[in-house]
């Protein structure tokens, strides 16, 4: 056949068939050939031959190999490899069926079965087991038997999750199995070779999904040992999928000695609509055996859940919710490991809401919540069910709505809000029971804020505002002396009752610049200095009329306001008459950049906020001059943020430490008298910025707020101190292919700084001086360790350390953890394959739990 003549088809005339013996066709359908070296037809044998790059296409067949034979007598063809001077293989067989691949070394296939005999095929499986995301499952077998189009069967098979599918680091080798892509493989005898190292983890027979999507299945359990209470299995369980938009994990803990606890995980997700998860915790301790004096039995439970709606689902109203509540020891008493990380939670928090918005004018916001607060020390629980909140656009009656507003008058705005909640004070013991509900108070607040502004002399900027409240209540009391018990008796009355307040107030402020000029040779240009002044009044009358009064047992009136249980506040006895000063401050300087090329000098913030302020109360028979607040803020030094503020009182102290109204420079003091102060700052470093030349980023410099915790020793969530470790990070392509960092070893590190200062009572004291901690340093591209930890410089003593050390085993995942002192002392091992789809196959242990705190 002539070279040129590539392509070529064959097709089955119907009318040839032999009526006699009554068979008919198989081949339904033209064969498409083609190659890229040559192409012959042998009458003699009945047989085409292909070579290089050679393709033939059958319905929904496709073949490509480096050669190709085909008998068109027996509708059979044969498919292999090309083996070069040197010996080396190429254009291996490439067979599709379907949506099925193989690759294997050669391939023959009956067109008229489609049946096939494979020989060192080797296919990837994008399998999902019940869990989010999904995993390649390579499947290679020396010898394949296609039996239809979707069973086949495999001789001496590996199955694998490694990237290297020629030298896997690890693979179940399977006798004998039966494939059926894309859904399953059931083998016999299996077992695991790791660096072709048989193991004795083995299974005489075995079950390997390979389903897409999500579907139901079991969760496989740790085991291990604990001295208190014996030998257990944990997070073991099933998962259930819900359809397309749910799914759910039912998981659960035993131990011999009793001892029991499960879980439920519920996520959700609908498109454009909204997303969220359940999540319910239960543990039923038991610690020793009944009869010994150290028994004890303990029932924790924790909820959560998480509902955010969608933006897109709704413009003018919103559902959400975000629960944290149950056991306040759950977290610390817990033996499961997955709940190590939120051992220093100390507050839960929970707030269901929904909002509404009416558009049109004035628009109208509306809000519906339900709020709970407990804290895990105290024990003490606060709750809001429910709080309804309607706030009211702001309205200029004066002005046209479109128009620009100028003066006193056309500036004139006011407001409408309402809140209105039913709030609840309980304990922990009395969650949940009839009692949570006895010391319950029920008010509303309705306020009508009234405000304008206008400028003065160009430069002053003026504001008036006035502030109008009515508050109502349910529940007022009545006092009164008992005569024959000779005792105050108070007396709570049911029913609706209400006061009102208004207060009233004006401020004046301007702003004044100063620039100090050097010169453009000099490194600093210039320095700037910005002042807001301002001088405000507020005054608000008494509102005696909402007082009465009774008479003690020594004949004397005694006021009292029926109104101390509103959950607003009480209206004030006592007249507010004062004037407020304040002036705040900012420097900048005007920097040479360091490079010659740039023209523009940089600006450079000296001080971002230096702010003082103090207040002068008219009503007041002493002591009139409120303490001066300062507070400020600084980054001079670069990507280091440094916050600070003090107290300064005017008034000196008596010898009992009560203030006296005597300046404290008249006492022999100074102008002032230091009571408090409070010095905190929070910074990164990183390997990067010890690099020549080397720069931080802007996100880098945001990393840390410097104020994250008051003391970071009374942790509270996981903002103020968890720090995570067992991210799952993967290593980036240049990380593989550099192993050596040529001696320049990753590492980062974040610390924040807090020291506070009470001389309140000539104290002098430091009463929190501590340093806070975390870092990573990743000794190769594949090993990795960091440390979480803080220092008590007062105390002398550290805050809950943990080490982690994590290593990449390429298809495994190893961990290790460590607490090496303190209450929650413990370490934990972990090894396993990364694969969702064989994430079961992994081994961990961990150290005798710590003992709780009770």
């Amino acid at each position: 056949m002539p070279a040129n003549i590539l392509n070529d088809s064959i097709t089955v005339d119907s009318v040839a068939t032999d009526s006699v013996r009554g068979k008919k066709p198989l081949l339904l359908d033209k064969i498409k050939y083609k190659a890229k070296d040559y192409v012959k037809l042998s009458q003699k044998d009945n047989k085409i031959y292909l070579y290089d790059e050679a393709e033939i296409y059958y319905q929904d067949t496709e073949l490509k190999a480096g050669v190709i034979v085909m008998d068109y007598v027996k509708n059979e063809v044969y498919a292999g490899r090309l083996k070069d001077s040197t010996g080396t293989y190429s254009q291996l067989p490439f067979f599709k069926q379907g949506t099925n691949e193989v690759r294997p070394d050669s391939i023959r296939f009956n067109f008229d079965t489609q049946k096939a005999l494979i020989w060192n095929s080797r296919s990837e499986q994008q399998a999902g087991l019940g869990k989010l995301g999904s995993d390649a499952m390579k499947v290679y077998a020396e010898v394949t038997k296609k039996e239809n189009d979707s069973v086949y069967f495999l001789s001496e098979g590996k199955l694998t999750t490694s990237k290297d599918t020629v030298d896997p680091d690890y693979y179940i080798r399977i006798r004998k199995a039966k494939f059926v892509p894309k859904q399953k493989i059931i083998a016999g005898y299996s077992n695991i070779y790791i660096v072709d190292v048989p193991t004795p983890i083995a299974l005489p027979f075995a079950y390997f999904p390979l389903s897409q999507g999500r579907e139901g299945g079991l969760i496989f359990p740790t085991f291990g040992n604990d001295p208190q209470r014996g030998y257990f299995i944990q997070n073991g369980g099933y998962y259930i999928p819900i359809g397309d938009v749910a799914d759910i994990a039912i998981t659960g803990d035993y131990y011999t000695n009793g001892s029991y606890g499960f879980r439920s995980a519920t996520r959700y997700r609908k498109r454009y609509k909204f997303n969220g998860g359940i999540n319910i915790s239960y543990e039923n301790l038991i610690r020793s055996q009944k009869g010994f004096d150290d028994f004890s039995r303990t029932s924790n439970y924790n909820i959560r859940i998480q509902h955010t709606q969608d933006p897109k689902a709704s413009p003018y109203s919103r559902f959400s919710a975000s629960v944290n509540l149950g056991s306040s020891q759950f977290f610390t008493n817990s033996l499961n490991q997955i709940n190590r990380s939120n051992t220093q939670t100390n507050t839960f928090a929970s707030s269901i809401s929904y909002s509404k918005t009416f558009p049109a004018y004035p628009s109208v916001n509306t809000s519906l919540t339900l709020t709970h607060s407990q804290n895990s020390r105290t024990q003490a629980i606060s709750m809001s069910l429910p709080t309804f909140q309607a706030s009211m656009e702001r309205i200029f009656p004066l002005a046209k709505r479109d128009g620009i507003k100028k003066g006193i008058l056309q500036n004139i705005n006011f407001q409408y809000d309402v809140n209105a909640q039913n709030s609840i004070t309980t304990t922990e013991e009395d969650f949940f029971t009839s009692k949570m509900f006895e010391d319950a108070r029920v008010g509303a607040r309705h306020r009508i804020p009234i405000g304008t502004n206008f400028k003065v002399a160009k430069y002053l900027s003026v504001s008036l505002n006035g502030n109008y409240e009515d508050v109502w209540t349910l529940e007022t009391i009545n006092r009164r002396f008992d005569a024959e018990e000779q005792t105050v008796v108070t007396d709570t009355i049911a029913g609706f009752d209400r006061f009102n307040r208004y207060s009233m107030g004006a401020s004046i402020g301007t702003v004044l610049y100063g620039t100090f000029n050097r010169g453009e040779d000099k490194k600093i240009q210039a320095i700037r200095h910005t002042i807001r002044p301002s001088i405000s009044y507020n005054y608000s009358p008494s509102f005696e009329k909402f007082y009465e009064t009774y008479t003690d047992g020594d004949n004397n009136e005694v006021q009292y306001t029926p109104f101390e249980t509103s959950i607003y506040g009480r209206p004030s006895l006592s007249r507010g008459n004062s004037i407020g000063f304040a002036i705040q401050n900012t420097l900048e300087a005007k920097v040479r950049d360091k490079d010659s090329t740039v023209l523009e000098p940089r600006k450079v913030q000296i001080l971002s906020n230096l702010s003082f302020s103090t207040n002068y109360n008219f009503e007041a028979d002493s002591l009139k001059l409120s303490p001066v607040n300062v507070s400020g803020a600084t980054q001079i030094i670069k990507n280091v943020p440094i916050n600070f503020s003090a107290t300064l009182d005017p008034y000196a102290i008596d010898n009992n430490g009560r203030r006296i109204n005597t300046f404290n420079i008249k006492n022999g003091g100074g102008l002032f008298r230091l009571t408090s102060a409070r010095l905190n700052t929070g910074f990164r470093l990183d390997s990067e910025m010890f690099k020549k030349g080397g720069k931080k980023s802007e996100d880098d410099s945001k990393d840390r707020d410097p104020d994250y915790s008051a003391n970071p020793f009374e942790l509270k969530g996981a903002r103020d101190g968890e720090f995570q470790f067992d991210r799952d990070e993967q290593e980036t392509d240049d990380d593989v292919n550099n192993p050596l960092y040529a001696n320049e070893i990753p590492w980062d590190m974040r610390i924040t700084y807090v020291a506070t200062y009470n001389n309140s009572n000539r104290q002098k004291e430091i009463t929190n001086h501590s340093i806070m901690f975390n870092g990573n340093v990743k000794l190769t591209p594949k090993w990795e360790v960091g440390v979480t930890s803080g220092y008590d410089i007062k105390n002398k003593g550290f805050a809950d350390t943990r080490f982690a050390f994590k290593r990449d085993l390429d298809s495994f995942r190893l961990s290790f953890d460590w607490t090496p002192f303190g209450r929650f002392e413990r370490w934990y091992f972990f090894i396993g394959i990364k694969a969702n789809i064989l994430s079961d196959l992994k081994w961990e242990n961990r150290s005798q739990p710590f003992r709780s705190v009770r």
